[in-house]
């Protein structure tokens, strides 16, 4: 009886890499996830030891990044990256013949992706030789990719903890210790968590296009706003969308809405 298929899943962040183990747990009953690795050198050092039949690789992991990892694995193991870029990254993949997935990773791509690999394997086809192809795909990303903003915020809510989508947050508003968070979940409903991570952590991280620090203890998304009040004294008030919610903006931020 043939061995049933092996893997490697790397990936920085434990939620996302659990959520794509279970995918593949429901698309591909028979492969059997034998390591897991946080950054790119322990994915090697795992896939050294256990030489597994597919290696599914982060892009952008701390210190050696997929990339690199894949480069380092070779034709040893049939690869595919998963990236959080929906731009560059995909259009370099695209372009080549490198299998790809794109986070949050999509059910349906996922079973295509699956579909290949199986008949690869089902074929006895070799790894594909990408030395080439990876040290022109480095390159690229190298040029060409701007540094990662937050895509998501691990927070405790109760029990749970939750990976909550950057894109879904309203506000998020300080605290003396902490910084809450303020979401809308698949229902519309306003949510809040708290995180021990500090306002001004989060803003460095936060996409300028999309998030505004409008108080010293509050940044909004700006796809959230309904319309800005002026008051007195120079400053405003936010109302947003959805709730009814009201947020300050006070008088050193103002400026942000002068052709509101």
């Amino acid at each position: 009886m043939t061995q049933p298929p092996t893997a490697l899943i790397a990936e920085d962040e434990p939620l996302l890499r659990e959520a794509l183990e279970r995918l593949l747990t429901l698309t591909w009953p028979e492969l059997k996830v034998v390591a897991r690795a946080r950054n790119g050198r322990e994915a090697v050092n795992r896939f050294e030891a256990l030489r597994p039949d597919v290696c599914f690789l982060d892009v952008h992991m701390p210190g050696v990044n997929g990339i690199e990892a894949a480069r380092r694995i070779g034709d040893r193991a049939h690869l595919v990256f998963v990236t959080a870029y929906d731009q560059y990254a995909v259009q370099a993949f695209a372009q080549g013949v490198l299998d790809y997935l794109v986070k949050p990773v999509d059910a349906a791509r996922l079973a295509q992706t699956v579909a290949r690999l199986q008949q690869r394997l089902r074929d006895a086809q070799p790894a594909l030789n990408t030395e080439a192809l990876l040290q022109q795909l480095a390159a690229q990303l190298e040029r060409r990719m701007v540094p990662a903003h937050l895509r998501w915020i691990r927070a405790s809510v109760g029990q749970t903890v939750s990976l909550i989508p950057v894109a879904d947050i309203d506000y998020l508003r300080a605290g003396e210790k902490y910084t809450s968070v303020a979401w809308r979940d698949q229902s519309g409903e306003l949510r809040e968590a708290v995180i021990r991570t500090s306002l001004k952590e989060l803003i460095a991280q936060l996409d300028p296009a999309q998030f505004a620090q409008v108080h010293r203890s509050v940044v909004v998304n700006l796809n959230s706003v309904l319309r800005v009040l002026r008051g007195d004294n120079e400053t405003a008030e936010i109302h947003l969308k959805r709730g009814g919610e009201v947020l300050p903006v006070s008088r050193s931020y103002l400026h942000l809405f002068k052709q509101m």
